[in-house]
């Protein structure tokens, strides 16, 4: 389950930051270990942007990339069988989390309803993503949430757009 990095030449890091997007994907068996590693595969990635390529990454983007790892491959678990890819990139100043499972069927958010017990993953994504977008595939579908590396005020402007289905 190691990540598949894009880093094979001697460029300084910062300058290969810019020339090609930081990235690592990886495939989850789909069990229930499954969650805790992405989640720590997602925290490891941005922590190696931050030291080795010199990205403004701020905690707040380390903590909600990781529940929104958390919450999508949660989901991908629960709703779809057999394996999950998960692809991490940094793409300007915004990380992407790219998850993909076998089920063609796209997520719908619920109306918020603070009686209904679970099933809140998908508004927690969207309340703290500055983008998001899921599509069908031709096998299976791929949602695809960004989230600013910084807090700034223009920080969620930048997230990439509304909500595309």
């Amino acid at each position: 389950m190691e990540p598949d990095s894009s880093e094979d030449d001697d460029t300084a890091p910062q300058a290969r930051a810019r020339t090609r997007p930081l990235r690592s994907t990886v495939a989850l068996d789909g069990d229930g270990s499954c969650i805790a590693e992405a989640r720590r595969l997602a925290a490891m990635f941005l922590t190696r942007a931050r030291a080795e390529y010199g990205l403004p990454v701020s905690a707040r983007a380390m903590d909600l990339t990781q529940l929104v790892v958390s919450e999508l491959v949660t989901n991908a678990r629960k709703y779809a069988p057999g394996p999950v890819l998960m692809d991490l990139r940094i793409v300007g100043a915004l990380v992407e989390v790219e998850v993909w499972d076998s089920d063609p069927v796209l997520p719908v958010a619920h109306a918020t309803d603070a009686q209904r017990v679970g099933r809140h993953g998908l508004e927690i994504v969207r309340a703290v993503a500055g983008g998001f977008e899921a599509r069908r595939e031709p096998v299976g579908k791929r949602i695809i949430a960004r989230i600013a590396l910084t807090d700034g005020p223009d920080a969620g402007a930048t997230g990439g757009g509304p909500l595309r289905t």
